[in-house]
């Protein structure tokens, strides 16, 4: 029997989905309630950007890649940020389902390209969210620490990949325990209900926000500017390390703080006025966080050589150490804890989404659609998902995870941006609440943009093959199951 893999689904089935995947929260199946406002989409923008971006990998980028010019890196992933956020907030008030780039594929290139960007967007909150946890691990044994309480360093580490203790002491363990924990936590409390998740994120995102404006106003005055010389540290002869290469690569490293607005859109489904407020939570989540994050950056390379954040998973904390302010310390790291566990509840709330969409379509099995008869959140998916990134969390090194997910990111944008344009060409007269400007430029401008920047990442090819390696599994499953038992495929046959 003859299957068309590059069907598409039109806008109006789409909508009509939508509307079937969403109710008053009575009868159980696959409804979903309307329950996010502006404010909730855009601290839920800000609450997965202001994360392992700003905290972590800040330091990350900056000892290997760019040094102090890990301010213009962050300049440069905003800017190409830009581009394909326009573009992401275009089709959320178009097509306000939960599937994000995944539904915005299904209408623009047809079914197969919709399988390898969802499949792909799974690997990517995953693998954010196992970023977040082995970072919020560092910050918790470094808080520990500092109240005189040393956990087992054989249960607070990766097999693969040393970790500083506060002590400065580089270990190996066995299993990063606490990382594993606060997933699974996370993913329990995902399963309780979206309306209180988002409340609980509401609370931890103002607890964020007013610690990094905190560490921007004191840490300014304990710059110094010996650490900004040389801004742009001479290149080494290779690729992405220093120079303005370095610069490049490290735009790439930190990108993955930028997929903040990613996970606005696959709550679209959840959202009261998706239309009006989508493109208000996407767009605004990512302005606030640019600024945040450039003036972040500046002061921690200006308190800290960028050399000494080489191996450190909590780098602020090493940075707040150089201050010598005794109640500083604690407090931030507390409000970095819950900031974290922010991060790691929407990239968790978006997996389950993509998922959610893709077992209504019949792509994957109906399990990850199964919605709870009380909380009516697709609890099975929550607690599957829950115990498969803590996985990950436990026994993954953070620059591995943090370079994978950057790049499943910015495929998803350049698929993103290319279907703006097609959208144009294909629905030029649909109603849109939001329109990019600029088409095609600026479309076209972020495909290039989120190109060059994933090309920095392919000078290392373990990246390259894990992710095509994810990809290929991913075929495996659409050839043999899905593509079988595909919705859109039995209704064209």
């Amino acid at each position: 029997m003859a299957r068309n893999i590059w069907a598409t689904k039109s806008i109006e089935q789409l909508k009509q989905d939508a509307e079937a995947g969403h109710g008053d929260g009575h009868g159980g199946g696959v409804t979903l309630k309307r329950t996010l406002g502006p404010w909730n989409l855009v601290a839920l923008g800000i609450g997965a950007i202001i994360g392992a971006g700003l905290f972590s990998l800040t330091g990350i980028a900056a000892a290997n890649n760019a040094g102090p010019a890990v301010t213009l890196s962050f300049v440069l992933a905003a800017v190409g940020c830009a581009f394909a956020g326009l573009c992401y907030a275009e089709f959320a008030s178009m097509i306000p389902i939960a599937g994000s780039a995944y539904a915005y594929s299904y209408a623009t290139m047809g079914e197969l390209m919709a399988w390898i960007i969802g499949w792909d967007l799974v690997l990517e909150y995953a693998v954010g969210a196992a970023t977040v946890g082995i970072s919020w691990s560092g910050y918790f044994v470094s808080l520990l620490h500092g109240w005189g309480i040393n956990l087992p360093p054989e249960f607070i580490a990766s097999p693969w990949q040393p970790v500083k203790l506060p002590s400065g002491e580089l270990v190996h363990g066995i299993i990063n325990l606490p990382a594993a924990l606060i997933v699974l936590i996370v993913s329990y409390i995902l399963s309780r209900g979206t309306e209180e998740s988002a409340f609980l994120n509401s609370i931890m995102v103002i607890l964020k926000v007013a610690v990094v404006l905190v560490f921007i106003a004191i840490g300014y005055s304990f710059i110094n500017p010996v650490n900004y010389t040389p801004y742009i540290p001479e290149s080494t002869g290779v690729f992405g390390e220093f120079g303005y290469s370095g610069i490049l690569r490290g735009a790439a490293v930190v990108f993955f703080a930028f997929i903040g607005f990613d996970a606005v859109s696959t709550a679209a489904q959840e959202a009261k006025n998706p239309q009006r407020d989508m493109p208000i939570g996407i767009i605004g989540s990512l302005v606030i966080c640019t600024i945040l994050y450039v003036l972040f950056s500046h002061v921690m390379t200006g308190m800290v050589n960028y050399t000494e954040f080489k191996g450190v998973a909590a780098p602020v904390a090493l940075a707040i150490d150089k201050t010598g302010i005794a109640w500083l310390l604690p407090t931030i790291k507390i409000a970095i804890l819950a900031g974290y566990t922010s991060v790691i509840l929407v990239m968790l709330l978006g997996q389950s989404r993509v998922f959610f969409s893709m077992s209504k379509d019949g792509l994957i099995s109906k399990f990850f659609s199964d919605t709870h008869p009380k909380y009516h959140t697709p609890a099975k998916s929550n607690m599957f998902f829950g115990v498969i990134v803590a996985g990950f969390a436990a026994f993954a090194p953070i620059s591995l995870v943090g370079e994978v997910t950057s790049m499943g990111t910015l495929l998803a944008f350049i698929l993103v941006c290319a279907g703006i344009i097609i959208m144009r060409k294909k629905a030029p007269d649909m109603p849109r609440a939001f329109k990019t400007p600029l088409v095609p430029l600026v479309p076209i401008l972020g495909i290039l943009f989120c190109s060059a920047m994933m090309l920095s990442l392919l000078t290392d090819w373990s990246h390259v093959a894990r992710l095509f390696g994810w990809l290929a599994v991913g075929m495996i499953i659409y050839f043999t199951y899905s593509v079988k038992h595909s919705r859109l495929q039995k209704s064209v046959q």
